[in-house]
């Protein structure tokens, strides 16, 4: 049976999620957007940050039977669409907590996960996490048998591991003081030599994850962790993914968290659920884009003798955009019970896909509409062009990551079409 309406549980969740933003986030910009550097504006977001805590949205990123108030990934679309209405930077430094506790909590052992997860849920403070995949030179290719593969390399030293080499676009990693953030998944290759990858091995079997907390970096020495620069990012700009460098950094064996050739279906899942996520990232900047365009059209005549939505021209784009709107929400709604039903992989890469290209021709679509005066950064329209714009490149980019794993699903033997569809 085919229902999209929202139980009574789920609305609640909605409703409570649109109440927190409209009432905290909607004053976030205005405050950070005033500091002239990226760190500087993400430092600013750290008070909202701590009303998200309190209000419980961190905690809700961790189920249940972890103690977290998580549920189901229905659920956290629903949380993630209404917080990215109003506020994107916020949005995306809590969200992205979810990669390295997802890390954690599917590789970790008992005692790691009893240490570590403790801060993120007391609901008190600005606990971060992070999961350190993306380098430099790029990692679309990292699994690639005959590439370079990972260059942040880790070797055994004693009881100890030493990780050297630089992470890059990693959000939360830094920390809110550049310290480091309270848990770092760093992704690794195993390398006693520091040689170049074997073109014949299987990168997989080398890939390792190493925990990176905040005491380790205390006790090695200062210039072991280094953030050597915060990307000024045109979109998102109250968020940190810093260019950081590890130097013979020492990690105590106890904080191995995935060893090698087992972090790739660690790396994977954390990734999974993320497709539906920023599905529901890209709704709600398609839905904050229709109520603001809508606004303006109904209310602004351009000089002339009726509002610009009587016009035809006018009405049959946000016509469109709403429909777009709605159906990048229902499937991401899809792909999400999917998930929450073992399945899902395919759909949550459609959704990843589809809708966050989407968002960028949406936000286009409505400043057509509006016209020059969407062009004023004291407009909403800027904001969200350049945050929509972001999606189709982060969280495993478009070209280059998502097309070529559902590119993969098509070549399967057996792949069955519409199977996903109808499942």
């Amino acid at each position: 049976m085919i229902d999209f309406t929202l139980s009574e549980s789920q609305n609640a969740i909605r409703a409570k999620a649109a109440a927190f933003s409209s009432s905290v986030l909607k004053t976030a910009a205005a405050t950070y957007e005033s500091h002239a550097t990226q760190a500087e504006r993400f430092r600013a977001l750290r008070p909202f940050y701590s009303q998200a805590v309190k209000a419980g949205l961190l905690r809700g990123l961790i189920p249940k039977p972890f103690g977290g108030d998580g549920g189901t990934v229905v659920e956290a679309t629903l949380l993630v669409e209404e917080l990215c209405k109003y506020d994107r930077s916020l949005s995306l430094t809590l969200l992205s907590n979810g990669l390295g506790l997802s890390s954690l909590l599917t590789a970790g052992s008992k005692e790691q996960k009893e240490e570590l997860l403790a801060p993120f849920l007391s609901k008190e403070g600005e606990p971060l996490a992070s999961l350190l995949l993306t380098e430099p030179q790029g990692v679309a290719n990292w699994l690639e048998k005959g590439g370079k593969g990972l260059q942040t390399l880790a070797r055994k030293d004693g009881d100890d591991w030493i990780i050297n080499g630089e992470k890059i676009w990693a959000t939360n990693c830094s920390g809110w003081d550049d310290r480091g953030a309270d848990i770092q998944c760093v992704v690794c290759r195993l390398s006693q030599d520091s040689k170049d990858q074997d073109p014949e091995a299987d990168p997989e079997a080398a890939t390792m994850i190493l925990l990176v907390t905040r005491d380790q970096i205390a006790s090695n020495k200062p210039d072991a962790y280094q953030v050597l620069k915060h990307i000024e990012s045109t979109g998102y700009s109250a968020t940190a993914g810093p260019h950081v460098k590890f130097t013979e950094f020492r990690v105590p064996g106890h904080r191995l968290l995935a060893p090698p050739g087992q972090a790739g279906a660690v790396i994977t899942r954390a990734f999974a659920s993320g497709g539906a996520m920023v599905g529901a990232m890209s709704t709600g900047i398609m839905a904050a884009t229709f109520e603001a365009a809508l606004e303006f059209a109904k209310t602004d005549s351009r000089g002339g003798a009726q509002s610009l939505l009587a016009r035809p021209s006018v009405s049959d784009i946000l016509m469109d955009i709403k429909m777009r709107t709605d159906a990048a929400r229902f499937l991401t709604w899809k792909a999400a019970s999917a998930l929450d039903n073992g399945k899902g992989q395919e759909l949550a890469l459609e959704a990843k896909l589809f809708c966050s290209d989407l968002a960028v021709k949406v936000v286009v679509d409505a400043m057509t509409v509006v016209g020059v005066s969407s062009y004023n950064k004291e407009s909403p329209f800027p904001k969200l062009l350049n945050d929509a714009m972001c999606l189709p490149l982060t969280g495993g980019g478009n070209i280059g990551v998502r097309r070529r794993q559902l590119e993969q699903l098509f070549m399967a033997d057996g792949y069955q079409p519409w199977g996903s569809t109808y499942d």
